[in-house]
């Protein structure tokens, strides 16, 4: 099967970051985790979540201690939960005595996931839990082309770096994609990305289901793609509208629909290109950049991602292996 191209990406910064697109969510930027709502998460507790804490391994054996303790990539240890702090911190001390290394975790401020980008590349760190992709060394002056790419069984995403000879290859970590879709994106730009706030003030919303058109005749929804709603409307008509739809499936509680909100976040617009597209993948303009979003051709599930190398060192290839 020959190749696909799903899309273009650039990359100003030189750094690419992979990760399940539907957790861009918690994206802080340059700014600190601590400012990202926890109920985001969907946790049973979180203020556990509030009072996390990023450590350094610091010591004269730090990075043995890390690696061979190891919970995450390199000498730190991010967003552990107020709760298992005790737990981590007494458990690397154990750890230290058993092998002899002088270290120990110190607490830090909290880091922004602008700046793990650059403390890991190449290499892997943690969002909450979820584990995010960054490579270092990419093009800054063109756009690269992400092609699907069929090997036997095997399902690649391969972003094309340079026309070389391949003669190494790194591991350079794994993404867990858990909301079937995952994105490609510079590291600078996703810090204007904006995931469920609206760009333009501007929102859509939709429902669906058994009782589907007894709900629209009784608001004066219009058909809208696989369900009924209103598109394109403002933020305060869109709230009217959900207002609306509440009210009456609160008086009519025996019938089945289903309602979406969907404000016109850059999300909701690479989505829409996604929806619509025949490779299922999208690209759109943020912060300076075009990243890609595509969905992954079995569902959710951990996915590694290797960089490809030439025989100057240079980067030839970054692939996503989708199963």
């Amino acid at each position: 099967m020959s190749p696909a191209l799903l899309g273009e990406v650039t990359c100003p910064s030189g750094l690419l970051v992979v990760v399940d697109g539907g957790y861009l969510r918690l994206w802080s930027g340059t700014g600190s985790p601590a400012e990202v709502d926890p109920e985001l998460l969907g946790v049973s507790d979180p203020e556990d979540v509030r009072g996390a804490g990023d450590f350094e391994i610091v010591g004269p054996d730090a990075e043995a201690a890390a690696r061979s303790f190891d919970r995450q990539e390199g000498v730190w240890l991010y967003d552990i939960p107020a709760s298992g702090i005790p737990k981590v911190t007494a458990s690397f001390a154990e750890h230290c005595r058993e092998h002899g290394f002088t270290a120990r975790m110190q607490r830090t401020e909290r880091v922004p996931h602008r700046t793990r980008v650059q403390r890991c590349a190449p290499g892997s760190f943690i969002m909450f839990g979820v584990p995010v992709v960054a490579i270092a060394g990419v093009p800054t002056d063109r756009a690269l082309p992400v092609y699907s790419v069929q090997e036997g069984e095997q399902a690649q995403a391969v972003i094309h770096v340079a026309d070389a000879e391949v003669v190494s290859r790194q591991r350079i970590g794994e993404i867990f994609v858990d909301w079937a879709r995952y994105a490609i994106a510079d590291a600078d730009a996703l810090t204007e990305w904006r995931h469920d706030e609206p760009i333009d003030g501007r929102a859509d919303v939709a429902f669906w289901g058994r009782d589907q058109e007894r709900a629209a005749a009784a608001t004066g929804a219009f058909r809208v793609d696989n369900g009924y709603g209103w598109s394109d409307v403002d933020v305060a008509d869109a709230m009217e509208r959900l207002r609306q739809l509440d009210s009456w499936q609160q008086a009519h509680p025996d019938q089945k629909i289903a309602v979406d909100y969907r404000p016109h976040s850059h999300h909701w617009r690479v989505m829409r290109e996604v929806r619509a597209s025949a490779t299922v993948s999208g690209t759109t303009e943020v912060g300076g950049a075009q990243l890609l979003f595509a969905m992954t051709p079995h569902g959710d599930g951990w996915y590694p991602v290797y960089a490809e190398y030439g025989r100057a060192g240079e980067l030839v290839k970054i692939k996503l292996i989708l199963g």
